[in-house]
């Protein structure tokens, strides 16, 4: 429809990446959310101690889930995994994931999301501390998307890489050098980085050669 020069009728922007995904998850589940859920996890993912693990990072998330999502066998629960998945971030924790977790488990059961749904989304956030082989299909998938950061092109790998020391510059750097270069050894050490066909053929090189260059 044309709108006349003049109308009083407001210009319709198009949905951000992030009211696209938010809404399409929580339509997938048949829910809705918490009206001010929304709002709460992009301030959440807006503060200041993070460089890495913020709104740029679940934005890359969610683009890469456009591309997949006909993979995950339950695709709204995936999403909504990614949503939460770095809900929480303290630079010092160690029970990021767990608390991330909880608080999806807390925002599900508000919206009568069935049992199962709780327990696959709470399984799937904390796969992302990528401390053991994911287990099934949609686990693998959003592993892989939470690590396709490895795969940058190297411009964004460098940034990423300088995100991070940003978020531990409570560290000193010869500990944090020593800590980095294990982490980043362990994931050169595995068989594959990533664990699906697509994420493997487009980003296992590229993330073998970045890290190559700082382990």
């Amino acid at each position: 429809m044309e709108i006349p020069p003049g109308s009083d009728i407001a210009v319709i922007h198009p949905m951000s990446i992030f009211e696209k995904s938010w809404a399409r998850a929580w339509s997938g589940l048949g829910l809705q959310p918490d009206a001010n859920l929304f709002e709460a996890l992009m301030a959440a993912y807006g503060e200041p101690q993070r460089h890495y693990h913020s709104l740029q990072h679940l934005r890359e998330c969610l683009v890469h889930f456009e591309q997949v999502h006909e993979l995950a066998e339950h695709p709204e629960e995936v999403e909504i995994a990614l949503w939460f998945h770095d809900a929480v971030y303290d630079v010092r924790g160690t029970a990021n994931e767990r608390q991330s977790a909880d608080w999806a488990v807390r925002a599900l059961q508000a919206g009568n999301a069935s049992r199962p749904t709780q327990n696959r989304v709470e399984q799937l956030i904390m796969a992302t501390r990528h401390d053991a082989a994911p287990v099934d299909s949609d686990e693998r998938l959003l592993v892989d998307i939470d690590l396709s950061i490895l795969g940058a092109a190297p411009k964004r790998f460098a940034e990423y890489d300088g995100q991070m020391r940003a978020e531990y510059s409570w560290v000193p750097e010869a500990i944090y050098v020593m800590k980095r270069k294990a982490v980043l050894s362990s994931f050169l050490a595995r068989s594959s980085i990533y664990s699906t066909p697509h994420f493997y053929g487009r980003y296992e090189a590229r993330a073998r050669m970045n890290l190559a260059v700082l382990a």
